[in-house]
């Protein structure tokens, strides 16, 4: 059978060696976080802190911070749902091999929930917000959040479980102006389901009942992240990934509660009620502002005897959501290019803070009687995939055809640019989308969810080969004199914070006129930063800068540049300004004293020795 509680699965996974007791008192007020970023950054086990500062209930975090763990949790289901997958996006697999998917169908049982009584473990007790463990990550955070939520509501057309949804959306528990343990804050982003529920809500009039479950088998906030196709209900896919059916029962206000969660909160939100919610340090790497957002007005808050709070803790990449995404990849990896006709692989680059980047293979067969071949179909399939939920969200998109090498891996973020760069055509292969949605999360752009994308599309024989040291006797005029490798064929160049826009347009035509007619066929991109050595330092930090801090249409420039035809291109090199702009929201930066703390804990007879 599979876990029946949080607290089930920690024993096992205690039992097997994938768990510490942190058993100092530690206060939820960054020293937390803290500790679980180490503890992640060394790839160590699960944390169970025994003895919260301010609150009696214990937390737990790093469940899935690394993807052998999270296969070891779902040991028993893994494959099966991986089958169930595989059958969803092929079904005729099934009718050509029946005895190989027979063994599928204890765990298709399992998937429908299952309603219980009111004597449910999370009815135990009730509580109070201001009674739950308050833990605040960054320094500048507005308060203290919910970082591993499970937020469900219902459909008010078609209500009830199966036509529910049940997202991580984040739930930031005081502070603002928010009144305590009254009031919190509901914060989603574009192309989420509960948008629809509340945009349908607010036509009716009427209050959406929101509750939000912490906790609970381990299989539930897996289900809460899942890309589900449209129509599969999140609590089926819990139950089949956790061996057991979604338990749960409405209570006496008609809120959904989950019974084997640890806490469930729940609350209406009001048509247009809304209140300023943040900042909070996102996974882009930087802190989200502060702005308004749904209010949920709180009616009650249900715990288990032995709740245990549930958190994480999110940064710049990688952190645990990098490895959720990992598990999420090994169970979907084959489900995406089957509903994209002539696309092979698709990777939303963690490194890159996951929404700015996209690395796509696709298939060129359009013309294959022309003896030189470009982007044509790859072409339908970048506007596919900019169409396609949360992958809309992208500003870049780097597609290749998979006939100019049948090896190439999305996942190699150096190989794969190093492939694009040798085969770009800078005068054609650019295709922008101007004033169109971008991330929430990403200040980048001109306005809150407001920005630009570019798709880059490359097919064909390799065009040049890519500079990996500089000639001898290589200069750019100032501003851009301080520069470094940073890869093959691309140039970090350190530009002065202090350098006003119209000082920069200046310097980029004084750049322009300089070198526009020099040979530079090994140097197709420049990246214009802040610090030249922190972004050429290595490739992660190399495509955090360019691409978190730089929105296409504004941000892009080209030596020897042109517009034909409203088609923009250039002749010479590439040039991205991925400086901080004055718009940017603040880098996330630990607290230095804190982080004094968590060495000491790393010394010999602290809970973190041997693990840090």
């Amino acid at each position: 059978m599979g876990y029946p509680s949080l607290r089930a699965c920690l024993i096992d996974l205690e039992k097997n060696g994938h768990l510490i007791r942190i058993k100092e008192e530690v206060d939820p007020y960054l020293q937390m976080a803290a500790i679980h970023l180490r503890v992640y950054e060394h790839q160590g086990p699960a944390i169970l802190f025994e003895n919260v500062k301010g609150s009696r209930f214990p937390a737990a975090s790093n469940l899935f911070g690394t993807l052998d763990r999270s296969r070891f949790i779902f040991r028993d289901t893994l494959q099966k749902i991986k089958t169930l997958v595989d059958l969803k996006t092929d079904p005729i697999k099934a009718i050509k091999k029946p005895f190989s998917y027979a063994n599928v169908a204890l765990t298709a049982l399992s998937a429908l929930p299952m309603k219980t009584g009111k004597s449910a473990p999370v009815n135990f007790g009730r509580t109070q917000i201001s009674a739950l463990p308050p833990i605040v990550n960054w320094p500048m955070d507005g308060g203290p959040f919910v970082t591993m939520p499970q937020v469900y509501t219902e459909d008010a057309d078609k209500p009830g479980v199966m036509n529910a949804n049940l997202g991580m959306y984040r739930i930031q528990l005081g502070g603002n102006e928010y009144i305590t343990d009254k009031e919190i804050g509901l914060h989603y982003q574009l192309h989420r389901g509960i948008g629809v529920h509340q945009t349908k809500a607010n036509a009716k009039g009427q209050p959406l009942k929101v509750s939000v479950f912490v906790g609970g088998p381990p299989s539930h906030p897996v289900a809460a992240v899942m890309p589900l196709p449209e129509g599969l209900s999140e609590m089926t896919f819990a139950g089949a990934l956790g061996k057991r059916r979604f338990r749960y029962f409405y209570d006496a206000e008609g809120f959904f509660i989950s019974a084997d969660a640890d806490f469930v909160i729940t609350g209406t939100v009001m048509p247009h009620e809304n209140k300023p919610e943040g900042p909070f340090g996102d996974h882009l790497g930087y802190y989200s502002l502060t702005h308004p957002f749904p209010l949920m007005k709180v009616h009650n808050v249900y715990h288990r005897k032995d709740a245990i709070w549930s958190f994480t803790v999110v940064g710049r990449p990688p952190q645990e959501d990098t490895s959720f995404g990992a598990l999420i990849h090994e169970i979907t990896g084959s489900a995406l290019p089957s509903e994209i006709p002539g696309l092979h692989a698709v990777n939303a680059v963690d490194a890159a803070g996951v929404h700015p980047l996209l690395f796509a293979i696709g298939s060129e067969r359009y013309t294959p009687y022309i003896k030189e071949r470009q982007p044509q179909e790859i072409l339908t399939i970048a506007n596919h995939i900019l169409g396609k939920n949360q992958l809309s969200l992208a500003k870049y998109l780097f597609i290749a055809a998979k006939e100019d090498d049948p090896t190439l891996n999305v996942n190699d973020i150096a190989g794969f640019l190093k492939h694009m760069l040798e085969r770009v055509d800078l005068t054609r292969d650019l295709h922008f989308y101007t004033k169109t949605t971008i991330d929430t999360l990403d200040y980048s752009g001109s306005g809150l969810n407001s920005g630009s994308k570019v798709a880059i599309t490359v097919a064909g024989n390799k065009k040049r080969e890519l500079w990996t040291e500089l000639p001898p006797g290589f200069t750019l005029p100032r501003p851009f004199d301080v520069f470094k490798m940073a890869m093959p064929g691309v140039l970090a160049i350190e530009v002065s914070k202090g350098t006003k826009p119209e000082e920069l347009t200046a310097a980029l035509d004084h750049l322009d006129h300089a070198i526009k007619d020099e040979d530079l066929p090994g140097l197709p991109l420049m990246v214009l930063c802040d610090n030249a050595g922190f972004t050429a330092k290595n490739i992660n930090n190399l495509v955090w800068v360019t691409f978190t801090r730089s929105n296409p249409s504004h941000d892009i420039y080209g030596i020897h540049s042109f517009t034909e035809h409203k088609h923009w291109g250039c002749r010479g090199p590439l040039i991205i300004d991925a400086r901080i702009k004055p718009h940017h929201a603040p880098v996330l930066e630990k607290d230095p004293a804190i982080e004094k703390l968590v060495d000491k804990m790393g010394e010999k007879g602290g809970s973190l020795y041997g693990v840090i």
